[in-house]
């Protein structure tokens, strides 16, 4: 039985998921299984993944894709990741397995890191890193592109919530909280992010998509249905359009505008709320004159 199961959720990732497998070859630590769930890819995704070594399962969207690949692990952890993702240091399951162990942690993620040169990009993401850091003991958040738990709390859970079309990485993480076992951001390396969605909505388009996700979670909980479309795997760099800083900004200020309108108008919210929307608002449409 090895230590540790890395279950690889994947549709159409031949271009990138060699990367990650190869940062995972290099690795420190060796006792590990790597798990390949295929969500009916049409490239050579599976004979890429069986090259270097690793199981391929039938798979599904990110959710159900993980949840059939932890059904055929055999690991007493199991490790998450995305294919487009990969492990800059040769040490990072070393050193975060250790760090788990020694810290006493049942659940966990790392911070991130662009696999890109772009300042933007490191800007972004270390925001995000802020954000999860501050989350992480009132209302744990955990990208789904590195997610650390061990095998029985991910049992006892039932695996993510195959209901949920979105976010169902941090209501994983949550209800392993609410059950008793710790949530922790290991400090030890960072997970290396692919950007290739940040190509296809523009840098500013995609933070309100994932702001509008934040504020629907806080406000209403669950997703259970899509927000915006979403697109997996490798499907995702066909569908990518340059798109100029100008567009991206104009985008993200008409969908906050938007998303405040749908806000303003829902009965459920308390009057004092709605007055802060529509001063919001105001001072937008004020600046935009």
């Amino acid at each position: 039985m090895p230590e540790l199961s890395i279950v690889i959720p994947a549709k159409n990732e031949e271009k990138t998921l060699p990367g990650l497998l190869k940062s995972i070859k290099k690795q420190t630590f060796k006792d590990y299984e790597i798990i390949v769930s295929d969500a009916d890819s049409k490239d050579k995704t599976k004979e890429a993944a069986e090259s270097y070594g690793a199981r391929v399962v039938k798979g599904g969207l990110p959710g159900p894709g993980r949840n059939r690949g932890a059904e055929a692990a055999n690991g007493r952890y199991y490790l998450f990741l995305d294919a487009d993702g990969e492990l800059p240091s040769d040490k990072f399951l070393e050193e975060n397995l250790a760090e788990m162990k020694r810290r006493g942690i049942c659940a966990a993620t790392t911070y991130i890191k662009p696999l890109s040169s772009k300042p933007i990009d490191h800007a972004l993401l270390e925001i995000c890193n802020a954000y999860n850091l501050i989350m992480e003991k009132l209302k744990p958040h955990a990208p789904g592109c590195c997610i650390f738990v061990k095998k029985h709390v991910h049992d006892e859970l039932g695996g993510f919530d195959e209901s949920l079309t979105l976010a169902e990485d941090h209501d994983y993480v949550q209800r392993a909280e609410k059950a008793g076992y710790r949530f922790r951001i290991l400090r030890s390396q960072p997970v290396g992010v692919s950007v290739r969605r940040l190509e296809k909505d523009g840098r500013w388009g995609l933070a309100i998509k994932y702001l509008k996700s934040e504020l629907h979670q806080m406000l209403y909980g669950k997703h259970e249905t899509l927000p915006y479309d979403y697109v997996m795997g490798g499907d995702l760099e066909q569908s990518i359009k340059p798109r100029t800083l100008e567009k991206s900004l104009n985008d993200l200020v008409q969908q906050v505008l938007e998303a405040l309108d749908k806000e303003i108008s829902l009965e459920k919210i308390s009057v004092k709320t709605k007055e802060k929307l529509i001063k919001i608002k105001d001072l937008i449409q004020y600046e935009l004159k």
